[in-house]
């Protein structure tokens, strides 16, 4: 038996797969430790087959685990109080950043803060060149003085990242030697070691990310596999890491940063994987809908979007991860986005979240201001009665009364007129996102299929793929915990990577090879560790390349793991040609090519319960129940449950399909059956 558990805003998604049979369950998020809710979750999964927490556990072999504690506690300044220490000269890496502004032409704009303070980052003299050859030796003498100073600040993690590391690390070492001599049990990051980057500010604040996680994820970290273990686990702890891989729970505490975008990671696997089985489609939008959050990602030709430039916050102006990841674009906009009225008159939808607690107004938890749960409930979407199947009844007319008097009244509308102007509303802010990844980047999102996820996705996937031009919505029968569901789809993984730079006219094959093969050895050692009760190991190489004079590199698979053959060269550059021109609608042939930074990525398979289907529940018997439409007022819609529907013979709206952990609205002119995986397919025949 697998476990997989996904921390949201609003909720904790778990999913059981017990041979071929999948469960799923939803607890409340507890912001103040979400291990509470780990553990909430797992005992509605437990008495759910009659048994007690120990014994359900006792079963279970492997523990998957996506959190945004990661994430949450960079957005809110909760982490360790960090100093960096970097060459001699070098102190504003973390202030230039890239370079880039938003308004070149305004220099009223200040530099934004650094991640870490100018005045907790220190320039230690010493110099290395590009090619590794000392320029100057590390003054140890100054660097025992700024250790010094460290410890008298009370720091509580540092971050090192001097220059040209990556070509010669004996400076960085020689410091982590003194830091862990100096300051025994404050954790240390090296540049090198995490990220063999030669761009040295997504080295530097990478670095700086990592460092000032440690305390805080090792102590999560260590206190969940301790209370799992106390609760009766004896299996695998592994953790969903940002490349959409899963590592084991120590190794993320080693390295934290992998954590940064866990748990939104995971949807384009699981979301692409439902786009090919029930649409036979290999691009597709995925949007997973949570409590606090819209994560959208676009899947092409079956691929999950990978980036180097992941931004915390607005690119130039936020903090750069400077670490590879699942490309993920997130607005606030989610079922517990507040809606509000500004001094203009204006409506507003997010990006502030009622989150679990106190949560939406009809939870009855104390929430005051009205959200997009508590408009869809007005509108007659979600049954009050049947929320979590019935486990959490919902306060229809608190919903009533907060809608009315922050969002009815100050816009002199109706009640229902004013719940529909807030769906629709955040309608727009989220197909205004997914533009972001498909008209931005010279793609029709018309041509794609959306698959719709998370619990509050059924809203208005349907609506959404209107305004978009997508003629088919695939709403997965897990969908409402979608992420945990790619938890379970995913392989054991990690990449390493080493600069060594080449250009294709004066290509040197010798240390290129000695590269790659110390990748191999790198990957090999992996696959033997962490990797040896997994299974169908695999290693892809790639290589970040460019013209001459280009400023930022692509990534070009690499097809061989040694150059050997004379037209190996000749494939790899005819690739990179190809690679720019599918990018940018352009190549230049003729022209040299430069490689940089030499990556292998690993991948074991773990082991699987083979194609589990969720287990629904049959549902209640059909029946009627009123929804408002905008434009259309009160309109009778037939409502069925998942299981009830028909692969074959569809259903045409207006009608509501609903399970215990998501309702989905099909308006008119559009049809929906069932999927064979139980999932919902929607296909939008014409203009409601």
């Amino acid at each position: 038996m697998r476990i997989a558990c996904d921390v949201g805003g609003t909720f904790t998604d778990l999913l059981v797969e017990d041979g071929a049979r999948l469960r799923m369950y939803k607890a409340s998020t507890t912001p103040r430790d979400p291990a509470d809710g780990v553990l909430a979750a797992l005992d509605l999964a437990a008495r759910d087959v009659g048994e007690d927490r120990a014994a359900f556990l006792g079963r279970a072999h492997t523990f998957i685990h996506g959190t945004t504690r990661a994430i949450n506690a960079i957005l809110t300044g909760a982490v360790a109080r960090t100093a960096l220490l970097t060459t001699a000269g070098h102190r504003d890496v973390l202030v230039i950043r890239e370079g880039g502004r938003i308004e070149p032409f305004n220099f009223r704009v200040p530099y934004p803060d650094p991640y870490v303070p100018r005045a907790l980052t220190f320039g230690i003299p010493e110099r290395i060149d590009a090619t590794g050859r000392v320029l100057r030796p590390l003054d140890v003498d100054a660097a025992r003085a700024a250790i010094e100073r460290l410890a008298e600040l009370a720091v509580e993690a540092v971050a090192v990242c001097l220059l040209w590391s990556i070509a010669n690390p004996a400076h960085e070492e020689r410091l982590g030697e003194l830091l862990a001599a100096h300051l025994p049990g404050v954790p240390v990051t090296l540049s090198h070691r995490l990220n063999p980057t030669v761009r040295e500010y997504r080295r530097a604040v990478s670095a700086c990310l990592d460092a000032s996680l440690k305390p805080l994820m090792q102590t999560y970290l260590t206190g969940l596999v301790a209370r799992l273990g106390a609760a009766g686990f004896k299996g695998r702890t592994l953790m969903v890491t940002s490349q959409g891989s899963v590592m084991d729970a120590a190794a993320m505490a080693a390295a934290p940063i992998h954590a940064i975008n866990s748990g939104p990671s995971m949807a384009p696997v699981a979301g692409g994987y439902f786009a090919r089985i029930d649409a036979d489609a290999d691009t597709a939008v995925v949007a997973d809908t949570g409590g606090t959050s819209y994560d959208v990602s676009l899947v092409r030709h079956g691929g999950i979007p990978w980036t180097r430039e992941t931004w915390l916050g607005q690119p130039h102006r936020g903090d750069m991860t400077g670490f590879p990841s699942v490309d993920v674009k997130s607005v606030g906009a989610g079922g517990g986005s507040i809606a509000w009225i500004d001094p203009g008159g204006l409506l507003h939808v997010g990006p502030r979240s009622a989150g679990s607690s106190p949560g939406p107004v009809c939870y009855g938890a104390g929430g005051e201001e009205p959200t997009v749960t508590d408009c869809a409930l007005v509108l007659g979407y979600i049954d009050p009665d049947y929320f979590l199947g019935g486990a959490m009844p919902l306060d229809a007319e608190a919903a009533a009364r907060a809608v009315a008097a922050r969002v009815a009244r100050p816009l002199g509308l109706g009640l229902h007129d004013a719940a529909a102007a807030v769906l629709a509303v955040v309608t727009e802010t989220m197909v205004g996102a997914i533009g972001d990844i498909t008209v931005n980047q010279g793609i029709d999102p018309a041509g794609t299929v959306l698959v719709g996820g998370g619990g509050a996705a059924g809203l208005n996937s349907v609506a959404i793929a209107r305004r978009l031009g997508c003629r088919r919505v695939v709403v997965p029968a897990v969908g409402a915990a979608l992420s945990a569901a790619g938890a379970l789809m995913s392989d054991l993984g990690t990449e390493f990577g080493r600069m060594a730079f080449t250009t294709a006219r004066r290509f040197d094959a010798a240390r290129v090879n000695d590269v790659l093969a110390d990748l191999m050895r790198q990957c090999q050692g992996f696959i033997d560790g962490p990797g040896a009760d997994a299974g169908e190991p695999s290693i892809a190489y790639s290589v970040e390349a460019r013209y001459p004079h280009q400023i930022w590199e692509i990534d070009v698979p690499v097809r061989s793991h040694r150059f050997g053959a004379p037209d190996d060269l000749d494939r790899l550059i005819a690739d990179f040609h190809a690679q720019h021109r599918a990018i940018f609608a352009i190549d230049d042939p003729g022209s040299d090519v430069e490689f940089v930074t030499w990556h292998a990525r690993v991948r074991c398979r773990l082991p699987r319960g083979g194609e589990a289907g969720l287990a629904i529940e049959g549902g209640r018997p059909e029946r009627i129940r009123k929804i408002y439409l905008a434009g259309q007022g009160w309109t009778e819609a037939r409502v069925r449950g998942f299981a009830s529907l028909s692969t074959e013979t569809p259903l045409a709206g207006p009608a509501i399909v609903e399970s215990p952990f998501t309702t989905v609205v099909i308006d008119p002119g559009a049809s929906v059956r069932r999927a064979r995986s139980g999932g919902l397919v929607i296909d939008l025949v014409a203009e409601a």
